[in-house]
């Protein structure tokens, strides 16, 4: 390249007859040519010497410190890979390296892959921690060096941390994208998209966290972590669309995100921010993922309150603490003990170890920001830790210490003793690799010998918007439009239906008139997606039965030839009497309509279903559902900008997904259901409006308490004589308590006859009847979970169990099953009624947190009972 530019160079000059200007010019661009190349060579040699000599020549993974022979760390190779890896990018400035940069991107990959064939060992645990996210089903992050077999058991090691598989994400798309080949097959292909399953649940994961120690106290508890959440969401990110064949790549190489769960992820994470989790108020892991190599958030308050919380709290004068009353290395903890005592942290107030690490970080953070004096600082203050081995190679301690004889005077005052060297990382136990690879990248940037483009290739440092279009099939983060119009398509369930609204000027398309485009359930798509990441070899099952949410059900998909538009969970007939609400749904539609347009990252526009059934109609409230769509026939929902449209015209302006990795499936014996419109036989001449209306039904209030007392064969009179469809609940609840679900009387199972009752109190909208029945069937409320987890990540926690009895503390995450379990054992036995209406309460409040988060300033925790 430089060779090319002389011989221009040199032409144009001939032409202007400038010939002295143009040899000055020539002898300085040699020099600093030669200069480049000498620095480069130093730094070759440096990685050579201190981590390439240290890289197991059969994993391809790094220790943790260069004097260990057996333990190899994922984490700590993650770094080792991307600081040889940097180097190679810088070598390609340079036409002729003498084999040194191919020599640089091959170490990356075969650590890369070394990593990935440790995984592909545990492919059985992906499977089991997709069902229930917890630590003996996670990933190692200690193998052996040499073998890569596991080396701790899951009791020994505390084996979750999300942001290392999130971190091995982000720079395998990295390297992939500046040309390295990392995956060679099909297989590999299928196991990195079941990692992306594996990080998707980051949010509502309570994991081990960066420190690998959990909760602050040290004792074995994990906890929500802030900095684990936001590396997967950027992991999700960076690699949604993303062909891990590179440009050789082809359809089924492709990966694919669930944009809710990024969603889920990227609220959860910034509503944490500026704290780490609950015991940690700020943690120096938060500098990594607010800032290379994550880059988890562009809110610049956000970034700047955290970055000043963590440097005004944790940073000291040799480096930054790991977070407040940590004790790992001080000379006061015990090494010989897993765990802490209760309140034992205290002890190490003040005299946490500092991490010169985070001065690296910060040099880094700098040059990405162009914070000149951020970068002066730190190296200044970096420049004093800087120890040299016996190569005169300069090595950072791992961290410094307060000796035992200055750990009074420190507490007493703070900063004010002279903290030692570790002697890890110092040379005499060793380098620590992962300082050493930072420093690497440290010294590449600031010395301009990289671009920070080449060491983030894919521009994560930048906001979604201002990165490149990324061109192909595949939707891609683009960040937010500035005028963006989120596209309705109102489809009326009969012809009928859609004939009634037209005499209220509403426009209305049926299941027929858009044809051939299909209208599907969102559980459809889920059936289609279930064949994502399948690999019989590995015993991969692909992606796990999860609903697809709000902004899932907005791309319109290309998928076996045919073309899908999905209505949103919102209009699914569920078994949890809340769906059939109307004022309930009239709010979630346009709490569906906002949180689209606010939260749509994807380019080309949103494009929304939105199901108007006859049921919907004969509701009393249906008038207000009428004055709804005349607002969004007006162009506008609370000030969000909708246009309502028919389907063919919306469709070129809309996001499309192609779901190409089905063409590897065999769909010869599959078939999807379409949403089927409703056809009436007319006789006669018939009203439009003549549809029945939903009854008002009352019914005298009356307990049936005796009969717990009573046989069965009463029980059955009783229920002959009875026409109260509450008293009838009742009776069945009583009889469910003494027969259970599977006795039967008049053909039928209880179980059945509850079902049936059910369904006829909510054709009548009789609340108090339908809430017992749902109860004595043990419904859940959809997607219960993460309303929890919201309310739990704003910092307060749940109690659910009526007053007086038993009340369950909801302090962490919890899957549907273990809720459901929660509540019918320690609400039901007490109130039947509560066991769902606290599940309403429960959902009313995550709701309500999201939005309004101020409203809850003070409370610690919400006692539903």
């Amino acid at each position: 390249c430089m060779h090319k530019y002389y011989i221009s160079m040199f032409t144009q000059t001939l032409r202007h007859g400038s010939l002295c200007e143009i040899e000055i010019d020539m002898s300085l661009k040699l020099s600093n040519y030669e200069d480049t190349v000498r620095q480069l060579d130093i730094y070759y040699g440096l990685v050579k010497r201190q981590l390439l000599r240290y890289q197991s020549s059969i994993t391809g993974l790094f220790p943790v410190l260069s004097t260990d022979k057996e333990v190899g760390s994922v984490r700590d190779s993650i770094y080792c890979a991307a600081a040889i890896w940097s180097l190679y990018q810088a070598y390609r400035r340079i036409d002729d390296d003498r084999g040194k940069s191919y020599e640089l991107g091959q170490s990356a990959v075969k650590c890369m892959r070394g990593i990935l064939e440790c995984w592909i060992k545990q492919a059985s645990r992906i499977e089991l921690f997709k069902k229930n996210q917890c630590n003996k089903h996670a990933l190692h992050c200690k193998f052996h060096l040499v073998t890569g077999a596991e080396i701790y058991k899951d009791e020994e090691y505390p084996h979750l941390q999300i942001d290392i598989v999130s971190l091995y994400l982000i720079f395998l798309v990295q390297m992939i994208t500046s040309g390295l080949q990392i995956i060679y097959t099909q297989d590999e292909v299928a196991f990195v998209q079941n990692l992306v399953y594996y990080v998707e649940r980051a949010y509502r994961t309570p994991d081990f966290g960066m420190w690998e120690r959990g909760s602050k106290y040290n004792d074995g508890t994990p906890e929500i972590h802030a900095s684990s959440i936001g590396m997967a969401k950027s992991a999700l990110e960076a690699i949604n669309g993303c062909n891990l064949f590179g440009e050789k790549g082809a359809s089924w190489s492709v990966i694919y995100v669930d944009i809710d769960a990024h969603n889920r992820n990227r609220s959860i994470f910034e509503t944490m921010l500026p704290r780490e989790s609950r015991t940690k108020g700020v943690d120096s892991a938060l500098i990594p993922t607010i800032s290379f190599p994550a880059f988890a958030t562009h809110e610049d308050v956000l970034c700047v309150e955290t970055k000043a919380n963590i440097v005004r709290r944790l940073k000291g004068r040799y480096g930054f603490k790991r977070f407040a009353r940590d004790g790992y290395k001080s000379v006061l903890e015990d090494p010989d003990r897993k765990y802490y005592r209760n309140g034992e942290t205290k002890e190490f107030e003040s005299i946490e170890c500092e991490w010169p690490l985070f001065y690296i970080y910060m040099i880094i953070d700098g040059v990405f920001k162009s914070q000149n004096e951020q970068i002066e600082e730190y190296q200044t203050l970096l420049k004093s830790k800087i120890k040299r081995d016996m190569n005169g190679d300069p090595v950072i301690p791992m961290y410094f210490f307060v000796p035992e004889g200055n750990i009074e005077y420190e507490k007493q005052e703070p900063s004010s003793q002279m903290r030692q060297a570790s002697s890890e990382g110092s040379g005499i136990k060793g380098m620590f690799l992962w300082n050493q690879a930072m420093f690497v990248i440290a010294q590449l940037l600031t010395a301009g010998l990289l671009h920070i483009n080449e060491l983030d290739p894919i521009r994560r440092y930048l906001p979604s918007y201002n990165r490149p279009r990324r061109a192909g099939r595949y939707s891609a983060f683009q960040g937010t439009a500035t005028d963006l119009v989120v596209q309705i398509v109102l489809i009326a369930e009969s012809m009928r239906l859609q004939a009634m609204m037209a005499t209220y000027g509403i426009q209305t398309q049926t299941p027929h008139e858009v044809e051939p485009v299909q209208i599907w359930s969102s559980r459809e798509l889920v059936r289609v997606y279930k064949h994502l990441g399948v690999n019989n070899k590995l015993k991969l099952n692909g992606r796990p039965v999860r609903p697809i949410g709000a902004l899932g059900t907005s791309k319109v998909y290309r998928v076996c030839g045919m073309t899908v538009l999905c209505y949103p969970l919102i209009f699914e007939v569920s078994e949890f009497y809340l769906y059939r609400d109307m004022a309930l749904l009239i709010d979630d539609i346009k709490t569906e309509l906002q949180f689209v347009g606010r939260y749509w990252r994807l380019s080309g526009r949103p494009t929304v279903c939105l199901l108007i059934r006859e049921e919907h109609m004969r509701d009393p409230q249906f008038k207000e559902m009428l004055d709804l769509l005349a607002m969004l026939k007006k162009g506008y929902c609370d000030g969000m900008k909708v246009r309502i449209g028919r389907l063919q015209n919306l469709i070129s302006s809309s996001c499309i997904e192609h779901l190409d990795f089905m063409n590897t499936v065999d769909t010869s014996e599959m078939t999807f259901q379409q949403f089927r419109q409703l056809e009436h036989e007319y006789i006669g001449y018939q009203s439009l409006t003549d549809v029945p209306r939903a009854l008002q039904y009352t019914e005298e209030p009356k307990t049936y308490q005796i009969f717990e007392n009573k046989s069965t064969p009463d029980i059955l009179e009783a229920l002959r004589c009875t026409e109260g469809v509450y008293a009838r609940s009742q009776l069945y609840g009583i009889l469910l308590k003494k027969e259970g679900f599977k006795y039967e009387f008049n053909g039928l199972t209880v179980e059945d006859h509850l079902k049936n009752l059910y369904h006829h109190a909510g054709c009548l909208r009789y609340w108090v009847a339908v809430r017992y029945c749902s109860s004595l069937l043990h419904h859940t409320v959809d997607s219960i979970s993460p309303f929890i987890t919201t309310v739990l990540v704003n910092g307060k926690q749940l109690t659910v169990g009526v007053i007086g009895r038993q009340e369950t503390v909801f302090d962490k995450p919890m899957t549907p099953a273990e809720i459901q379990s929660v509540v019918y054992s320690t609400i039901q036995p007490y109130d039947v009624i509560q066991a769902v209406l606290q599940q309403e309460v429960v959902l009313y409040c995550g709701r309500l947190i999201a939005t309004n988060p101020e409203m809850f300033k003070g409370i610690l925790k919400i006692r539903v009972g």
